[in-house]
């Protein structure tokens, strides 16, 4: 089974690098596969992971468009 970097994922994706690093850090989404490497942890998507990335971006993603807009509660 082929896996792909993070940089890798987020090209196939169409998003930033950065996007897909701050989406890691946010808890927002994960690859199945993980490798510590010391004080750093690796990630490794597949094909599937890909796929759900591309979900993620179509219902989150708003390039050029600013934030999505919540409601509020008053």
């Amino acid at each position: 089974m082929k896996t792909y970097s993070t940089r890798e994922a987020a090209a196939a994706a169409g998003i930033s690098w950065v996007t897909l690093r701050r989406w890691l850090a946010a808890n927002k989404i994960r690859p199945s596969k993980s490798l510590p490497f010391g004080f750093r942890t690796l990630w490794r998507w597949t094909e599937a992971d890909v796929d759900k990335l591309r979900m993620y971006k179509s219902e989150h993603y708003r390039k050029g468009r600013g934030r999505k807009v919540t409601k509020r509660e008053t």
